[in-house]
């Protein structure tokens, strides 16, 4: 009898022993698989990348110079005779910002923008991609308006793709 009481118990002890090893198994297993599936869920969502989008933004205060009224004019016209379709389609968008209205100026100072400013702002998964063409605006706009359309065009191709 005595004997059995000593098997049994050491039964009991095995098994104790094998709970553990069976538990410590599982936790070394998830901490293995875990990290592999978050690898193949951010692979998955990189996959699913979404196009590109651009925002065109000419910031302009009420009084305009003839430079500034080049700027506005040149950057629709490139708009509407370059990328009707993406306009439609909401891959483009024309935001015309008067900064001396409080929407504007609260928009104007998330850009740091004080006076007119031409920007495009290329979205992209969830992230913003600011462009300042501010100075190429006024460099080219007023005086050389084909380069500055041809250059602009350009530019809003590139951040498309």
């Amino acid at each position: 009898m005595q004997s059995l009481v000593l098997s049994l118990e050491l039964l009991i002890e095995s098994i104790k022993k094998m709970k553990k090893v069976f538990f410590l198994s599982i936790a070394i297993l998830m901490m293995v698989i875990a990290p592999v599936q978050a690898q193949n869920k951010s692979k998955k969502a990189a996959n699913k990348s979404v196009a590109p989008s651009v925002e065109v933004l000419y910031f302009h205060g009420k009084q305009r110079c003839a430079t500034c009224i080049a700027i506005g004019n040149g950057t629709q016209e490139v708009l509407k005779s370059s990328f009707q379709q993406q306009v439609k389609n909401g891959k483009v968008k024309f935001k015309e910002v008067d900064i001396s209205t409080p929407d504007g100026e609260k928009l104007a100072d998330s850009y740091r923008v004080a006076g007119s400013a031409l920007y495009l702002t290329q979205h992209i998964n969830g992230k913003e991609n600011r462009n300042d063409l501010t100075s190429f605006g006024f460099a080219t706009a007023r005086t050389n308006p084909a380069e500055f359309k041809k250059q602009l065009k350009e530019k809003i191709v590139n951040l498309l793709k």
